[in-house]
């Protein structure tokens, strides 16, 4: 753990906050009063504010900070940019939470709760989602991919709580990943003939057990003229391929309406004739149409909670149960192994260190 204030600003000379607010205040002026950009604006308003000051002060490092805070994610930004983070979380004012390559560490640092209010209507501007008194929670995509959490009052208890999950960029291979470890050789082989054949995988495994970057490592392997279509709760599928119809859910509206499931896009998935569908975290009545879906001869691949490869396949013949349906396990069973071929169950180690620790054949699970 770590409670420094300064460590992600530099070691340098103990910056002068009031210093740095009242450079904010003068650049936000020069921009609106004078139609300045905001690096002159910025670069104006320290010149103006180390005349006036008596102390000594860092310029450069000033004015990066002023400017992550006028353009970016403001306290969030150096998190956001370092590679080696996974997650990162605030819980309230004035810390920061987060997980890379090392493992947990904790920053405090001034970050009053006005600013974390800015900050999450700025990271929600690109999905056009909202988060207030009537919907105070949300799930949204960022610009870069990550995934975005927020819960708001009344529902914590006293501040607004964020979570933001860092994906994989695009192109992550089925090769890169054997390299790293997460695959053994056998298991490199299995999963690629498992895709040229057309077979439909199951992805199980814990929370940031990787189940995602498995996904989009697999959905490499398609071929160009193989259409994908994805649905999901946000969009976290990391992927370039040039036939790809990527769908995301929708939630109600203040009127408690016009919502759009995940059961939806998945109805609607199967008129767009997709060669390959992938869908991410099922966890509901979708369940039912994924595996009807599959049982058509339309090959997939998803994700699912679990704490083994087995586990899955129970879940499996519980959730379409919520679909409020008149469904026997007698139904099911034969359903569920027309559907997939073959389970791959993640995990993730104390280390931090991420396996496919399994591959189950379904035939000789259920069969």
């Amino acid at each position: 753990m770590e409670n420094s204030k300064h460590e992600i600003f530099g070691s340098g000379i103990v910056l002068g906050m009031q210093a740095l607010d009242l450079i904010l205040s003068k650049s936000r002026g020069l921009i609106r009063d004078q139609s300045l950009d905001v690096h002159a604006a910025t670069l104006r308003a320290i010149d103006q504010v180390a005349e006036e000051s008596k102390g000594v002060l860092d310029e450069l490092e000033l004015e990066e900070l002023a400017i992550r805070k006028l353009t970016g994610f403001g306290a969030l930004q150096p998190f956001m940019d370092d590679p080696s983070i996974e997650e990162i979380w605030i819980n309230r004012p004035d810390e920061i939470h987060y997980f890379d390559n090392r493992g947990y560490r904790r920053i405090e640092l001034d970050l009053p709760a006005a600013e974390i209010k800015n900050i999450c209507f700025r990271l929600l501007a690109h999905s056009k989602r909202r988060v207030d008194r009537l919907t105070p929670f949300v799930d949204a995509a960022i610009y870069d991919g990550s995934r975005l959490h927020i819960v708001i009052p009344e529902i914590t208890k006293e501040h607004w709580a964020i979570n933001i999950r860092k994906f994989p960029k695009a192109n992550v291979s089925l090769e890169d990943l054997w390299e790293i470890g997460t695959l053994d050789e056998s298991q490199l082989q299995r999963l690629k003939a498992a895709m040229a054949d057309g077979e439909s995988i199951l992805i199980a495994g814990a929370t940031q057990a990787g189940k995602t970057t498995l996904l989009s490592a697999l959905l490499k392997e398609l071929r160009a003229d193989q259409r994908l279509v994805s649905c999901e709760d946000t969009f976290e599928i990391s992927l370039t391929h040039s036939d790809w119809v990527a769908m995301q859910t929708r939630p109600e509206d203040l009127e408690g309406s016009n919502e759009i499931s995940l059961r939806d896009l998945v109805k609607q998935a199967l008129r767009m004739r997709p060669s390959r569908l992938a869908i991410g975290e099922v966890r509901g009545p979708e369940a039912l149409d994924m595996l009807v879906a599959l049982n058509s001869g339309i090959p997939g691949l998803c994700t699912i909670h679990a704490n083994s490869a087995s586990a899955a396949l129970q879940k499996l013949l519980t959730l379409p149960l919520l679909a409020g349906e008149n469904i026997t396990d007698s139904f099911l069973r034969p359903t569920v192994q027309g559907a997939f071929q073959l389970v791959a169950f993640c995990h993730r180690d104390d280390q931090g260190n991420r396996r496919v620790k399994e591959l189950l054949e379904v035939k000789h699970a259920l069969g």
